[in-house]
Order: C-alpha cells, then structure tokens, then sequence
C-alpha cells in the first residue's frame, strides 16, 4: 500500500532524511518511531504531499507522490499532532467542511458523517461549538476529519498526546478498530501504545532506518540470551540448585520472597537453547511446582533506547 524507495530530503547540508526504503502492506499498523530531530515529520510531510523530497520515490496505492500529488491525497486522511481545526464551527459545521475540501459527493456524504460520527463517538456533540470541546474531543473531531472520503491510508501523529489514561485506551482501541479496513502509520513518543497496537515498528535515527521488525524480533537479535522470571514452590536452596544445573541455563538469582519457601527467580539461559521443558521436569520430579512462568525480553522503551543511544556513542 505504501512505498517508500531511497527516500532522500536535504536542506542545504544538512539531511533531515538519508536514502531510507521501507513498506507498508494493506491493513498493517506500522509504528514510526525516533528521538526528536530524527526525520519521522519530514518523511510524513513528504508522505502526504505536504513538502517534495530531494530524490527517491514515495508510492501511495501505486501512484507516486511527486508525479500525482492530488490523486495521492485521495488515498490518504492525516492526522498531525495538532488537529487542524476551525475552532468557531461545529463539528458538523467543520466535518461538512472537510468534505467540501475532499470533494466527497454530497449524496454519500450524509450517511458517511453519520458513521464516521458514530465511530469516533462525536454524534452527541456534533452541534457544538470546538472550542467549547475538551482536549479528548478535539482529538476526536481531528481523527473524524482524517476519515472524511474513506481514505486507505491513516498517518496518525502522536493521536494521543495530552489525554488523560481513559482517553487514551479509548482511542487506541479505535485505532486498533480501524486498523481492519486501513492501513495506519502511527508515529507515538508513548512506546508501550505503540507496542500494544502495532504489527511493526520502523525506528528513525538521525535521518537514517535503526531497525525495522515486531518488536518480538527486535528484542530477540538485540539480546544473546533469552530472559524470564519463573515463580516455584520449594526450599530457595535446593530450586537455585536444581535451575543452575539445568543445561542452557547462564545465571540465576533470586528476585523476590512471596511467602514461606515460594520465591521468584530472574533466570538468564542461551537464546538457542530452551530450557523451559527440563526445568519443569526436573522441578516437577522434586515436587517443587512452578506457580508462575513469565518472558523478560526487551520492552520497545528498552529496544529504542539501545538503537538510538548505541548511534549516538558510535558518532562521537
């Protein structure tokens, strides 16, 4: 659905983007990630036409971005980080507006506003005025205005910023909803939403691709080892024993005390290697019971930060 080929952008000496490649395929929810000042708002920009970039190619539905720009935004709804809106109209008033501006054929207009309403959840305050809206609700009005003509492509740019928790999950769940029928580029500085709701993550460094993967994957070719806390019933002593025997396994501690003779412990063994089976049969044959089993692998928080901090140390 998208494509973006040796995509290039300078400004002056400076490249704010340096010949980056990368896809996006029907109905994913791809993760755009990167520090400030690594090039995610350059390359949306160019992405949805907004400026030109310097050399490659960017493809939307098949139709290049510098050749057919008009055309280009047919398929796209653009959410920036501060929703364009017309603060003196109604919703319906601005929405009305929006498929004006998108040349949305008035006898599918009505009945599109009803369902783009009623999936945002802004029927009830359609007849308001947007300045008078909470910041929850003019996000939503400036998602609402992104889905105006039914386009294929969402770029979504920090959709959450400034809501409180419960909005939040709200609109993540909604872009999880939409994830079905469009294809979503979400660029979020929240890492676990963006863990929670993305099927890959892109991370940008200095205007050039750190990574691109699931964050499961990234997580395993960072590390050398696989990582996991295990919570078992039995004597600290004899558990620690009968673990750090078990084949695979590199270290071992004890994490914490949950009651009389039932501890947690962090256990580090070879990624190629799994131990899981053998230590719950070896547990099991001592009548020590595993009451809890849980991965330790990389959070995205961890994967981002050692991607973009590693960049930074090999520059200086």
């Amino acid at each position: 659905m998208i494509e973006i080929q040796n995509l290039t952008k300078t400004y002056g000496r400076i490249k704010a983007v340096d010949n980056i490649s990368f896809t996006v395929e029907k109905g994913e929810i791809l993760g755009f990630l990167g520090p400030n000042g690594a090039g995610k708002s350059t390359t949306m920009n160019i992405l949805t036409g907004f400026i030109s970039s310097t050399s490659g190619v960017v493809k939307v539905a098949g139709v290049d971005v510098l050749e057919k720009p008009v055309e280009v935004k047919k398929h796209i709804g653009y959410l920036p980080e501060q929703p364009p809106l017309y603060l003196d109209m109604t919703v319906n008033e601005y929405l009305d507006f929006c498929a004006r501006l998108k040349s949305v054929p008035a006898k599918e207009w009505k009945s599109q506003k009803k369902d783009i309403m009623e999936l945002v959840k802004v029927t009830h305050v359609s007849h308001r005025l947007i300045k008078n809206l909470s910041k929850g609700y003019k996000q939503r009005v400036g998602l609402a205005q992104a889905l105006v003509g039914t386009p294929e492509v969402l770029i979504l740019d920090e959709p959450t910023v400034g809501l409180d928790p419960k909005q939040i999950i709200e609109i993540r769940n909604l872009i999880k909803a939409l994830g079905k029928n469009h294809t979503i580029i979400l660029s979020s500085h929240i890492l676990p939403e963006v863990s929670a709701v993305c099927d890959r993550v892109v991370i940008i460094n200095k205007g050039k691709i750190a990574a691109i993967d699931t964050p499961e994957n990234l997580s395993k070719a960072l590390t050398d080892f696989s990582r996991f806390t295990v919570t078992v019933a039995g004597p600290e002593n004899k558990v620690k024993d009968i673990i750090s025997h078990i084949y695979g396994v590199k270290y071992l501690e004890t994490s914490n005390k949950l009651k009389e003779d039932e501890y947690s412990y962090i256990v580090e063994a070879d990624k190629e290697i799994d131990v899981r089976k053998p230590m719950f049969n070896q547990l099991a044959q001592h009548g020590f019971p595993i009451l809890e089993l849980r991965s330790l692998n990389l959070s995205l928080e961890d994967i981002f930060l050692q991607l973009t901090t590693t960049e930074e140390k090999e520059a200086v």
